[in-house]
């Protein structure tokens, strides 16, 4: 996918570009972010062999996967970019996802506080059998602890997230 200009007519990086800039893990399984703020956190990912089971479904460690990454993101930049820790984890799998399908996951914050947030995440599919409509495929609720300070080693990597991020 190529830049896409924004309003202020400035190409801003591809998905796939932004990735690979913010976290490799979520790259290598083809995963693109579509949005990263305080109040969402937004990408795709089209169902490969790479992140489905032995049944050519979407395995649900990556679901997993997927929601504790958004989930901190989200939260990293809220807290103005302190180090942020997951403690707890639950993921609900309501509907599968096949192979070669789209899913679009969303994370947006429950709680934000100074000490601790809470964000859901959800990861839908467009329903093939009418137009906009979507699919609950996985719901996830994350907990992060998020009033650590971060090391002087995550600077390059804060610059590196904040030309990504809508702050």
């Amino acid at each position: 996918m190529a830049p896409t200009p924004d309003p202020t007519g400035i190409s801003s990086p591809s998905p796939a570009t932004m990735t690979a800039a913010i976290d490799r893990t979520l790259h290598a399984i083809g995963f693109e972010f579509e949005l990263i703020s305080p109040e969402k956190v937004a990408g795709r990912l089209k169902v490969t062999t790479t992140c489905c089971q032995p049944f050519d479904v979407l395995n649900g460690g990556v679901s997993a996967l997927i929601a504790e990454t958004l989930a901190s993101f989200g939260a990293y930049v809220a807290t103005g970019f302190r180090r942020v820790v997951g403690v707890q984890l639950s993921t609900n799998h309501l509907k599968p996802a096949v192979l070669g399908e789209e899913v679009e996951a969303e994370a947006r914050p429950i709680q934000k506080g100074k000490t601790i947030q809470v964000w859901e995440v959800q990861i839908q599919k467009r329903d093939p059998s009418t137009t906009g409509s979507k699919v609950l495929l996985s719901t996830s609720r994350v907990t992060l602890i998020c009033n650590q300070q971060a090391s002087e080693s995550m600077k390059s990597y804060e610059e590196t997230l904040k030309k990504y991020a809508k702050l």
